[in-house]
């Protein structure tokens, strides 16, 4: 992984590219992150980045929180996230990670909770086809036959049912960044991005460009 940020969702807008065209940009408040911890491969058996991102207020935190955070002379974070990145033995503690780490035209990948759905039927769940809608027919949104007869007598696993819908990790891929503001560390990236408002993104370089 080359590069990666933790970034907040603000919601979707419309921009004019310089060609005229009408682009749908998702806005994330990306960074700025703090660099938490710096694994080794001497300490941790493994090189990666430790960054955290959104202060938080300390009565909410730990005392072992609080003095991992001192280490590095920041204060309390909301998130802390992992990223195995190429060059992670060129990071020191307390670095911040900010928006401009993108540029217009990169390719990435963005992770996040999908919206939550509750409990769904199998129509829209699983794009199931409805029953007859004429009168009469007492079929319109059922699931269908779900079992066997006396053999083997039970439901098999995986059968498509109804359930509880959404609220799992998604991941986008190869999405577009359009534009930098790196003075409010703000990225606009082409379409959407998985997850409500104000929740937690995280954007890695694209493993597919």
């Amino acid at each position: 992984m080359k590069k990666a940020i933790l970034a907040t969702k603000i919601g979707m807008t419309q921009i004019f590219a310089e060609d005229g065209e009408l682009v749908p940009v998702t806005v994330l408040q990306a960074g700025p992150c703090v660099v938490t911890q710096v694994k080794t491969v001497e300490n941790d058996g493994y090189s990666a980045v430790q960054v955290g991102f959104m202060d938080m207020r300390e009565k909410l935190s730990t005392k072992p929180m609080k003095g991992h955070f001192e280490k590095s002379g920041t204060s309390v974070k909301r998130f802390v996230r992992e990223f195995k990145l190429d060059n992670a033995q060129d990071f020191e503690l307390g670095q911040e990670i900010k928006a401009d780490v993108f540029a217009a035209g990169d390719k990435v990948d963005a992770t996040a909770i999908s919206k939550g759905k509750g409990y769904q039927g199998a129509i829209k769940r699983h794009g199931q086809h409805t029953g007859p809608k004429t009168h009469g027919s007492k079929y319109h949104r059922h699931a269908g036959s779900n079992g066997m007869a006396s053999d083997p007598a039970k439901v098999m696993k995986g059968k498509k049912m109804p359930g509880h819908m959404g609220s799992v990790q998604v991941t986008v891929q190869n999405l577009e960044v359009v534009r930098i503001d790196a003075e409010n560390n703000v990225i606009l990236v082409k379409g959407s991005v998985p997850g409500p408002k104000k929740s937690l993104v995280t954007l890695k370089s694209a493993v597919k460009a």
